[in-house]
């Protein structure tokens, strides 16, 4: 691999991608709106541009084998911010992607795109969008932006529907959580199968009470190793009885599922690991 571009890098998760992508290709160029990154890697260049800003992507993914996108707004917020950030960040990745001839886009979807579907559902790879915030109704815009350009352009695309990417610390987490090393593990074998046409997969580790099937998406070799059972005993002595008609506990989106649309689900998730992130 020549040269990657990570967007997000200065993220949560993108961040943590940073050191790993470097290791896998020529030359690794990593993009936000921070000023500045640390510790950049023998082959990292930093880039700090808009993704809502259609040249700065295009001149950013020029020569660029992949994308992985991360840059956008990572959790629920008003529709002016999901639109530019988003949505419109989204569109100008692909376009990029197409006017430079980049073959395949790794994009950091989310849970929240099929949200409101029930966790004693199960849901495959087939289930229909279902979105439960601005946010997670962008999710399904750029997916569907994806079908859309392999379909037409010819450019592939992973779809990776992160889940709860953070150590579980509250009864949800159990069944929704997403390690770093399997974070990274995903990331990787988006890059490195050799086909993928377009393809979506669940950003979830081998958890005994994952709420999704993977199964589908067998063809990219993500096969997580972590199970947040090992964290089972402690988070559930520690957590009173779930109401279990409250919708963020049936519902796969978590608080996401019940916020007020434009206000923070990610203030929920807090409140309901009693202040951790």
């Amino acid at each position: 691999m020549k040269k990657l571009v990570l967007t997000g890098a200065a993220g949560a998760l993108g961040s943590k991608l940073r050191a790993p992508l470097a290791a896998m290709c020529d030359q690794l160029v990593s993009n936000d709106l921070v000023d500045g990154l640390d510790d950049l890697a023998a082959n990292e260049t930093y880039v700090q541009a808009d993704v809502s800003e259609l040249a700065a992507m295009e001149a950013l993914t020029k020569d660029a084998d992949m994308i992985v996108h991360f840059g956008a707004i990572a959790d629920e917020a008003p529709w002016d911010d999901i639109l530019q950030s988003n949505i419109i960040g989204a569109y100008n990745i692909w376009e990029a992607a197409y006017r430079n001839g980049v073959r395949r886009v790794v994009y950091a979807s989310s849970v929240h795109a099929v949200g409101m579907h029930l966790k004693t559902d199960t849901i495959g790879l087939d289930a229909p969008h279902r979105p439960d915030t601005y946010y997670g109704l962008a999710k399904c815009f750029a997916e569907d932006l994806a079908s859309l350009y392999w379909d037409k352009r010819g450019i592939e695309a992973v779809c990776m529907r992160i889940f709860s990417a953070a150590p579980p610390t509250n009864a949800r987490a159990i069944g929704t959580w997403l390690s770093t090393d399997d974070l990274i593990q995903m990331v990787e074998k988006s890059i490195t199968s050799p086909v993928v046409g377009l393809t979506t997969v669940y950003g979830i580790s081998n958890n005994d009470r994952a709420v999704v099937d993977n199964s589908k998406a067998g063809h990219l070799g993500f096969h997580p190793k972590d199970n947040a059972e090992d964290f089972a005993a402690d988070v559930f002595a520690a957590t009173p009885p779930l109401d279990n008609k409250d919708p963020a506990n049936l519902c796969i989106g978590g608080p996401f599922a019940t916020v007020e649309l434009g206000n923070s689900g990610v203030a929920g998730i807090k409140a309901m690991n009693n202040g951790d992130a």
